[in-house]
């Protein structure tokens, strides 16, 4: 891993109500404020992946970025970032047909297109890429931050925090558009993986204001469940994401792989969750998605693994 974590701690909130709020709430839950500094680089990397409308669930929205920056924006950092690079469109035209591009001229923070260089090359343990070269602005971050809808994933299973940052960073113009002209998606759940343990993300923030199910990245059914999870665990984060859709941990490649590797908590039992109790969340997602209540840890949070029945 490049650095280490800004917060160690595994902590994760939930709330619900109006995403743009929730976010700040969320925040101060988890002394985001206390975590950054004057000399901090912050970079934001919202889910552009397309320029499919922000109420499609497809990527996430704008005035809740807003908000996000001027939350960022009131701990007065030495810069302020938002670096992207969509997989679907060049990034531009996803800025000005979203919305986004009004939001960070309003805002006046910095944007770099991380589809393009200048690069600097990490090594990877993948079948087909031993080295990924990713805008340099990676090593001059302090604090990473992942914005992303929860979205159900055609290939990847899950669209959550570690994925968001994985397919976002790696530059269409080497991979080419949706990125998998050398091999990321072949292996993809190793490619996420790698990414997870190479690049660190302070805060993850999860949103079901408009989130994705049946199947993603843009063709599902959006939902608007009116839930935000954030963490500062990238793994223990993503695991309540992946519960939210109906998935343990070991059922997403990749997140069981950074479990086995240890970047990060996997299980629950160890976290520090806040806000909205995990079973309120998951009754509250799975009503409104299917009409069917799904809650996972109805009798309580559920172990890492399930343990064998004595006989």
């Amino acid at each position: 891993m490049l650095r280490k974590r800004r917060i160690e701690e595994s902590k994760v909130a939930i709330g619900e109500g109006l995403e743009g709020d929730v976010i700040a709430n969320l925040l101060d839950q988890l002394a985001v404020k206390d975590a950054i500094n004057n000399q901090d680089v912050v970079t934001i990397t919202p889910n552009w992946v397309n320029t499919n409308a922000p109420q499609t669930g497809t990527v996430v929205g704008p005035e809740s970025l807003r908000k996000l920056i001027q939350y960022i924006k009131s701990q007065k950092p030495a810069r302020i970032v938002i670096a992207t690079g969509s997989a679907g469109a060049e990034t531009p035209q996803v800025m000005q047909q979203t919305g986004y591009q009004q939001i960070i001229d309003d805002e006046e923070v910095e944007f770099v297109d991380l589809n393009y260089g200048p690069y600097q090359e990490f090594e990877i343990d993948h079948p087909k890429l031993k080295t990924i070269k990713l805008n340099k602005l990676i090593t001059e971050t302090d604090f990473l931050i992942s914005y992303t809808q929860i979205k159900h994933h055609e290939e990847a299973t899950v669209s959550l925090g570690i994925k968001n940052i994985a397919l976002a960073w790696p530059p269409a113009e080497i991979h080419g558009f949706p990125k998998a002209g050398q091999g990321i998606h072949e292996y993809l759940h190793q490619f996420i993986a790698e990414m997870g343990k190479l690049m660190p993300i302070d805060l993850t923030i999860l949103s079901a204001d408009q989130a994705m199910v049946g199947t993603g990245p843009s063709k599902g059914k959006a939902v608007d469940v009116d839930l935000v999870a954030a963490g500062t665990d990238p793994l223990a984060t993503d695991v309540v994401g992946a519960r939210l859709l109906g998935f343990r941990q070991q059922a997403i490649q990749y997140l069981h792989n950074l479990i086995r590797a240890e970047i990060g908590e996997g299980d629950l039992q160890k976290v520090n969750l806040l806000g909205l109790p995990l079973d309120q969340a998951e009754k509250k997602f799975s009503q409104i998605a299917y009409n069917h209540e799904i809650i996972l840890d109805k009798e309580g949070i559920l172990p890492l693994h399930l343990k064998a029945k004595q006989k």
